[in-house]
């Protein structure tokens, strides 16, 4: 689903170039839940940017669900993550002058064809805030704000989640509805969730766990499944041996 290949990402300061990843090189398959974590700095959020399109590496590859995202013109960018991604902030990005059901049907309209308002009516339904549709975001808890957002996220059901520290906003309540729903959404319908997160709790409810440092991967735990794999693999080429 998601194929990042030696990416690198700098920027220029006069003579001096700054260097914030350093050659990152992961596969993610489909449906598959990572948690990228590492401290302030380390490069998450700019990896989350590049893999959701929002900004375009100095080099390396990155691929989405098999198209070359690296080198799209802007509007054909535009296009993919309209369709493909659905991104949730971290400090919810609602339009002020939208009510909660008019921010949950702007992906749609923007992205799809036909009416998309039984759609996002069921989404504001399902992340408990059927009573709220016709308010605006200044009249919402932050917790309710970024259910709106994540019901955005959701409304064109595009195969990829992106989140950065979804739940850093949110008291601990809070957080752990939001971070339920993206997991329910990960789970029910085969999402492939991409989480940046501060919080331990978080990542650990991650089917796989990817900690940066100083702009390089210093460790990726994979699922349970994986070791299984190879083991497997090794056992069958002892067989043929």
């Amino acid at each position: 689903m998601i194929e990042v290949r030696d990416a690198k990402k700098w920027i220029q300061n006069g003579t001096r170039r700054v260097e914030i990843l350093k050659g990152i090189s992961i596969t993610i398959p489909a449906g598959q839940f990572v948690a990228i974590v590492g401290a302030s700095g380390s490069g998450k959020s700019t990896l989350l940017g590049l893999l959701a399109g929002l900004d375009t590496p100095s080099s390396g590859e990155i691929w989405l669900d098999g198209v070359p995202i690296h080198n799209l013109a802007e509007a054909q960018l535009a296009a993919v993550r309209g369709s493909k991604i659905g991104f949730v902030f971290q400090s919810y990005q609602l339009i002020a002058t939208l009510t909660a059901l008019e921010n949950v049907l702007l992906p749609y309209e923007l992205n799809v064809l036909g009416s998309g308002l039984k759609q996002a009516r069921r989404l504001l339904d399902e992340v408990g805030l059927t009573e709220r549709v016709h308010h605006y975001p200044v009249q919402l808890s932050g917790g309710e704000q970024q259910r709106v957002a994540l019901a955005r996220a959701f409304v064109v059901e595009p195969p990829i989640v992106m989140a950065d520290e979804p739940t850093g906003n949110l008291d601990s309540a809070n957080g752990r509805l939001v971070l339920d729903l993206l997991l329910e959404r990960n789970k029910k319908a085969g999402t492939t969730l991409v989480l940046v997160t501060h919080d331990p709790e978080v990542a650990s409810r991650a089917d796989r766990k990817i900690v940066l440092r100083d702009g390089m991967v210093v460790e990726d735990t994979l699922p349970f499944s994986a070791p299984v794999a190879v083991v497997a693999e090794g056992a069958e080429q002892n067989q043929n041996g």
